[in-house]
């Protein structure tokens, strides 16, 4: 087998702890902590919050695997689920740049699960992530900029990231792993209508992602047979999700290029498409001493895909839904210089934020589209009250593999997340942090939260 999609099912079924270099190892454990903060931070919400229900109704009483929502075991299946739609839940978990996707949702959950219910090793889970970011990442790449105008690359590609993951647990060979592939593709689903009603919808892409990926894995290990084209076949993902598809890109680097050090940390609880300007304006307010009040507009220049993701939401009704509104994360850095999940709570109704977001706007930049995706430039043009017109650019948002976050700065920004609304305490998360930086050693994965 030569074709791409055979190629790439080969490097993750093949892929072994001692292909991975040490840092890119190391890296896998900083976006697993961040990960499993973030699932803590999102466990109270009411989507999760129904899924979680949905699993108790549907799921066995006990399990193998931890459910960090509800503190239960479950089976692999049904923890994979909740645990996927908690962790996106905040708008804290990773992206990946060129892919414009969320492996770590779709890829840590469904691989502890199986991890936990397997009684796989630290190094075996490690591994099997790196394999489903590896895999994940490279098919978004391949889908292109135009998949993601309308598809949920983190609900398409996840399925595939998921598949992955599962299957170097299982020890699927290549021609298993092949058919993974092809049942997870099958399954592949994520649309952004949901964003212009306030819909749930982002919470049910991660968790069934997970979940048929994982389904995919283990048919595969029965024999269960999926299309081995299922990527770039003429009525494959490519043909009905996309018009760029670039089919070297399923392929690229492989083994080389190790796209797990390419992600990048979410520094503000956003959509990923307000950070470059978020940070341009931050950098601006405090350069400047500026108050929102001395702030007459604000002009973000933006890449098309923050256009077609954040365009649609005019007047957020929800928490999350404000999370893709570029005035509203705008707003809380000139009000607040931070857009952090309290800022969120608060912004929603809030009279100087609704005023602020009504003085911004969106407008498509040339050289900022054309980096899109591989850099995410930020640019705004701020006009003030005194007639006074300053520009600002960032080339890196924090968080991006060249500005990234130390692990001291994960840390921090894990007891922040762990501890929201109460969902772990103080020490809970200090020992989560601990088993985190122990992985590589641990026999056994067993539960983060005891």
């Amino acid at each position: 087998m030569t074709h791409p999609s055979a190629e790439l099912a080969g490097f993750a079924a093949g892929l072994t702890y001692e292909d991975i270099p040490a840092h890119v190892a190391r890296r896998t454990e900083d976006l697993l902590l961040d990960t499993l903060a973030s699932e803590l931070a999102g466990s109270s919400a009411r989507p999760v919050q129904s899924m979680a229900k949905l699993a108790d109704t549907m799921g066995p009483a006990s399990g193998p695997s931890e459910n960090l929502v509800t503190r239960k075991t479950t089976s692999p299946l049904f923890a994979a689920l909740v645990n996927a739609a908690a962790a996106h839940m905040v708008e804290q978990d990773d992206v990946h740049n060129g892919s414009v996707f969320h492996p770590a949702a779709v890829v840590f959950p469904p691989a502890i699960a199986t991890a936990q219910a397997l009684g796989r090793s630290g190094k075996e889970l490690i591994t099997a992530c790196v394999a489903g970011y590896e895999v994940g990442i490279r098919v978004g790449e391949f889908l292109g900029r135009s998949h993601y105008k309308v598809f949920h690359t983190t609900g398409t590609a996840g399925a595939l990231a998921s598949a992955a993951a599962v299957g170097r647990l299982l020890g699927l060979d290549e021609e298993q792993m092949l058919n993974a592939f092809g049942s997870a593709g099958t399954q592949a689903a994520g649309l952004w209508e949901f964003l212009r009603d306030a819909a749930d919808s982002k919470q049910l892409h991660t968790g069934k992602a997970a979940v048929n990926g994982m389904i995919a894995a283990y048919l595969a290990q029965d024999g269960f047979t999926g299309a081995r084209h299922i990527l770039e076949g003429p009525q494959g993902m490519a043909a009905g999700m996309s018009t760029d598809a670039d089919v070297r890109k399923l392929t690229d680097g492989l083994g080389t290029r190790w796209t797990v050090v390419e992600s990048s940390f979410k520094f503000h609880a956003s959509c990923r498409h307000t950070h470059p300007a978020a940070d341009a304006l931050l950098k601006l307010v405090l350069s400047r001493d500026l108050k929102a009040q001395d702030i007459a507009s604000v002009t973000a220049h933006v890449h098309q895909g923050a256009i077609d993701v954040l365009g649609p939401v005019v007047n957020p009704t929800s928490v999350h839904q404000s999370k893709f509104s570029m005035g509203t994360v705008l707003a809380m850095i000139a009000l607040h210089r931070r857009a952090g999940l309290p800022e969120f709570d608060a912004a929603l109704g809030d009279a100087q934020v609704e005023a602020f977001r009504d003085r911004v706007s969106m407008v498509l930049d040339d050289e900022v589209d054309t980096a899109y995706p591989n850099r995410w430039i930020g640019k705004v043009t701020v006009r003030t009250t005194d007639g006074q017109e300053y520009f600002e650019r960032v080339d890196e948002p924090k968080g991006d593999p060249g500005n990234t976050l130390s692990r001291e700065e994960i840390e921090t920004k894990a007891y922040a997340l762990g501890t929201y609304r109460n969902a772990a305490t103080h020490e809970e998360v200090e020992a989560l942090i601990q088993r985190v930086w122990a992985l590589a050693d641990a026999s056994l994965v067993g539960p983060f939260i005891q």
